[in-house]
């Protein structure tokens, strides 16, 4: 076999792998995966563990901040107390506008701040996975908002991603980092408000079943941050909470969400994480 031949067949090899992922199957990669939705929209058992046969439909968790108190939604398919009434424009919407069919405003606890950079394919398959989701029915208390709600959106994901920009590592790693909105929990906050000129530097205290903890600087700080650590340290410590000594993370981190990605998209995660200025 002439090499053109092998690069050929090669090449429709890769092809025939890229068309073999439906909407469906690259949604439920997203949703249950890099978003890691079920960590807030799911019912809780004993022990904070998710209720894997209510998957959705509703987290335990109420926020009760200055501008709102809110819990996470039924988004499952259930007409009455889900999304199943929605068009597939409301989803996408709501997801990265942060507004409701009835014109009215999400909380920004739900990240759409960082959901602007969806590229226009994964929006559509977000909405195809969540279609397939079996239907709910669980009532989730009503929003309440006391005052003008305030959206933060990271440097640079104001607009949607291009397919030629993914191609790139580190932008791909960008687009990862950004849709799992890790810096909404490692960006310490000033007037609560995302302070963006000390991006990754953590500092963020989050208190829940586990006790409290305290977001961790990612940077690419030698010291304190995590610019010291090999590849493999930083994909062992997203994906099971152990830091390159060997000690455990608390959550709310999503550990065993992120246990789903792929070791190239963590691959690319690490290559753009190497990029963030070091900050101490």
């Amino acid at each position: 076999m002439t090499t053109i031949s092998i690069l050929v067949s090669v090449a429709g090899i890769l092809s025939v792998t890229a068309q073999a992922e439906t909407p469906v199957e690259r949604g439920h990669y997203l949703v249950e995966g890099v978003l890691t939705c079920g960590n807030c929209h799911s019912p809780r058992g004993p022990g904070g563990v998710i209720d894997s046969t209510k998957l959705y439909s509703g987290g335990p968790q109420t926020w009760d901040e200055p501008t709102f108190t809110v819990r996470g939604a039924n988004i499952t398919p259930d007409a009455a107390s889900g999304i199943g009434k929605w068009s597939d424009d409301d989803i996408k919407k709501a997801l990265s506008e942060g507004i409701r069919p009835s014109g009215g405003p999400l909380a920004p606890i739900m990240p759409y701040g960082f959901y602007k950079i969806f590229t226009t394919g994964d929006l559509e398959a977000i909405v195809a996975y969540l279609r397939s989701v079996p239907a709910v029915s669980n009532a989730v208390q009503p929003p309440i908002y006391k005052a003008a709600l305030h959206v933060d959106t990271p440097p640079g994901a104001d607009k949607p991603m291009t397919e030629a920009d993914l191609r790139d590592p580190v932008r791909h790693g960008f687009y990862l980092v950004t849709v799992a909105h890790c810096m909404e929990c490692h960006t310490p906050r000033v007037n609560d408000r995302l302070d963006f000129a000390n991006l990754g530097k953590g500092g963020q205290t989050f208190r829940g079943p586990w006790g409290e903890t305290m977001s961790r600087n990612i940077t690419s700080h030698p010291e304190k941050g995590i610019g010291a650590w090999s590849d493999d340290d930083i994909k062992r410590a997203i994906t099971q909470g152990i830091r390159k000594d060997g000690s455990h993370l608390k959550p709310p981190m999503g550990f065993a969400w992120y246990a789903r990605m792929t070791d190239a998209d963590l691959g690319d995660i690490v290559a753009y994480l190497r990029t963030v200025p070091a900050r101490e």
